[in-house]
């Protein structure tokens, strides 16, 4: 398994640079980072911090300065007004509704379809996918209790959007080794952890599209 110093971190894809809409430079270096990282890991974080930014200078997000590289900070202008704090609150985070969240899933999936050069099939995939919401909890662990909060294990969806509170447990798994933050749940610490987790499962069968499978790449099932 490894011990967690020698664990390699997931990746962290950062959606807001850029114009990211289809056909666009940006667009298509996100198709590729998205595809490289489920390759390699099964899975990435997406960053949220950078898109704290206002048309002021130094008043939204700050930090990766080379100089100073232990500061990072976070501003909220207009911070006494009912629209200052919700506006940070949506930007920051949009997956606290469902809808957000499929949203996000839904503009992955195409960047995966189109980075494999079968966009075409991007509409019948999601007019067959729906989404299960669900509100976890793992409470902190009694004395002579295990710290296992949660079993190793495959999910049987296609994709998940999983986002953690800032107590830190999951571990994933990923072309067999473990990644840091193995499908399952650790409790660490003396705080109860939440999660919310939104899960896409498709109705039907799901076929390999024609244009991937060849001699070297073969159908298996």
């Amino acid at each position: 398994m490894g011990s967690e110093s020698q664990a390699p971190k997931l990746p962290v894809l950062d959606f807001t640079k850029g114009n990211l809409k289809p056909g666009t430079e940006s667009w298509l270096s996100a198709c590729k980072n998205v595809r490289k990282a489920l390759e390699e890991y099964g899975c990435f974080i997406v960053e949220n911090k950078m898109k704290n930014r206002y048309e002021k200078p130094l008043n939204g997000y700050v930090g990766q300065i080379p100089k100073l590289p232990l500061h990072e900070s976070m501003g909220i202008d207009n911070a006494t007004s009912l629209e200052g704090t919700q506006y940070f609150t949506n930007l920051m985070w949009p997956e606290g509704t469902a809808i957000s969240a499929a949203e996000i899933d839904q503009m992955v999936s195409r960047m995966i379809f189109e980075s494999y050069g079968v966009e075409k099939y991007h509409d019948a995939y999601i007019g067959s996918t729906t989404y299960l919401l669900r509100l976890l909890k793992n409470r902190v662990p009694k004395e002579g209790e295990p710290n296992l909060a949660f079993v190793t294990r495959t999910d049987k969806s296609f994709a998940n959007i999983l986002h953690q509170n800032q107590i830190d447990g999951l571990e994933a798994w990923g072309n067999d080794r473990v990644l840091s933050p193995s499908p399952q749940v650790i409790m660490r610490g003396n705080v109860d952890r939440y999660s919310l987790g939104l899960f896409a499962f498709n109705d039907g069968i799901i076929e390999v599209p024609k244009e991937l499978v060849d001699e070297e790449h073969p159908l298996r099932y």
